[in-house]
């Protein structure tokens, strides 16, 4: 079994021990909560919306559909049913398949950077947003027209790597309006749950923890260091000004990089004090603050930015920090963006609900992508099939195109036909 397969197994049992809202014995014949779960999921995997209805064509023509061969879904649930099955489904269910994802061989180890460490970037998006549609856990905002809008959002985390083109989606934390509280939730609040569901379990892969200018503060930075990471976080000397004081009038440490590039010659400057304390308080935490700036050949500044971090700076360390404090941007352009405008359609409102079905439907569509990615890295016969198309976005377009007409005996025939151009029913 492919390490493909190997996660949809684990995905379909997790789908069947999701509760059943159903109350009584089951009649003979009914769809399981695994088919349920499965069926939501193979929409996102396949990124087509019309997939179950095409397979629904298949199997009455065929008397079987790509659905029970490549899924192992027994009967295909209409999509209002898988709605209504959904709607209530714990989103923690699904924790584990991430972790799990990561920890298939020859994935993780070309993320690790920092003498073996591995990076995780932090930050919050928004997946759903309306002036009509709305349930309890939406939180809501006053427009200057004096309507209320109504949205959802979610602290995302992925392993990233400063040089690789792909990212490691993991679980995300939700959002959500919190029982008790009197101030709507946010994302450092989302962060510190993060941190205190998942730390344990991803300490063993020595965590440096990467975000953006609203992390960089005190309780964050304990909160990660008590769940055993570390930090690098971007620092604006506008919202950090007792670290700006200590920065005035201090002689700081300097490294210089010039590279010659394709004709163009870069010179990086790299400035740090250590022992610079994060906040105005006598239990502030020490840390080391350091600023990278580029300039061209002109001497013209290209790029410049700053971050704090717990792990120690020196001349042959900075550089390798900086990129790895400069990847952050990759939980936007290569997670957001691509979930948003590559072809999952995360803001597309597949299903409210009235509980937890927008949440369920954001879980599975980021499990989605991140089987791909695992696909992308462990398994040969998917990264021979897209490079035979040239282009992602035709291997899928492939993908979407033959399983409308052709029922596949696995996902090895499938990608076989793909890579070879040559479709032979089984």
């Amino acid at each position: 079994m492919s390490a493909l397969e190997d996660c949809i197994a684990a995905l379909r049992t997790v789908c069947a021990g999701l509760p059943d809202p159903r109350k009584g014995p089951l009649p003979l014949g009914a769809y399981t909560m695994a088919d349920i779960g499965l069926s939501a999921f193979s929409l996102f995997f396949m990124g087509s919306p019309s997939f179950l209805a095409h397979q629904r064509a298949l199997a009455e023509g065929y008397g079987r559909s790509n659905c029970q061969t490549l899924f192992g879904i027994a009967a295909i649930p209409s999509d209002n049913y898988i709605r209504q099955m959904l709607d209530g489904a714990p989103t923690a269910a699904f924790d584990e398949l991430f972790l799990k994802a990561i920890e298939t061989p020859g994935v993780l180890a070309p993320f690790q950077r920092l003498g073996g460490r591995t990076l995780i970037a932090l930050d919050g998006t928004e997946h759903h947003c309306s002036r009509k549609v709305h349930c309890a856990r939406c939180s809501t905002r006053r427009r200057a027209d004096g309507g209320t809008e109504y949205f959802h959002a979610f602290l995302g985390a992925s392993i990233v790597a400063p040089g690789h083109q792909h990212v490691l989606p993991l679980p995300p934390e939700f959002i959500v309006p919190q029982d008790g509280a009197a101030k709507q939730d946010c994302e450092r609040n989302a962060a510190k749950r993060w941190l205190a569901r998942h730390g344990a379990s991803l300490a063993h892969l020595r965590p440096v923890f990467l975000g953006d200018d609203l992390f960089a503060c005190q309780p964050i930075a304990a909160d990660i260091q008590a769940a055993g990471g570390h930090f690098i976080l971007t620092c604006k000397p506008t919202s950090h000004r007792t670290i700006s004081e200590y920065l005035y009038g201090a002689t700081l440490e300097e490294h210089r990089e010039t590279v010659l590039k394709r004709g163009k010659r870069t010179t990086t400057v790299y400035r740090w004090l250590a022992e610079v304390p994060l906040r105005d308080s006598a239990d502030a935490l020490a840390v080391t603050w350091f600023s990278i700036e580029m300039f061209n050949a002109k001497g013209k500044r290209t790029y410049h930015n700053s971050f704090v971090t717990d792990l120690p700076v020196s001349a042959g360390t900075v550089a390798e920090l900086a990129a790895c404090g400069r990847a952050r941007w990759k939980i936007e352009n290569e997670t957001f963006n691509v979930l948003k405008c590559g072809g999952y359609n995360l803001e597309h409102n597949f299903g409210h609900g009235k509980d937890t079905l927008a949440s369920v439907l954001v879980v599975l569509n980021l499990l989605a992508f991140a089987y791909h990615t695992v696909a992308s890295l462990a398994v040969l016969a998917w990264r021979t099939a897209v490079a035979a198309k040239g282009a992602v976005y035709r291997f899928f377009e492939h993908l979407r195109t033959i399983t409308t007409y052709v029922v596949f005996q696995d996902w090895a025939h499938l990608l076989r036909s793909i890579a070879e151009a040559d479709i032979r029913p089984p």
